[in-house]
């Protein structure tokens, strides 16, 4: 797997997952509603741990860096 997520993408989709954990721990959001958004929560950390996103894939998105093949 190749890399496609930069630091930045990575940093808001983890704040995203905080705040989306904070909303369900503390019942602002509950039922089905709240458990789909803490299984994307869950999403959002695993893809920005491993910096790839198969979705970015898919539609040829890419926000990293590019390097220099020199």
């Amino acid at each position: 797997m190749k890399k496609n997520m930069g630091g930045a993408d990575r940093a808001i989709r983890i704040l995203i997952a905080v705040v989306a954990a904070a909303l369900y721990l503390t019942h602002t959001v509950t039922g089905t509603f709240g458990i789909v958004l803490l299984a994307v929560a869950g999403i959002f950390v695993l893809t920005s741990l491993i910096s790839f996103c198969p979705l970015y894939t898919l539609f040829g998105i890419k926000t990293c860096k590019v390097q220099d093949s020199k």
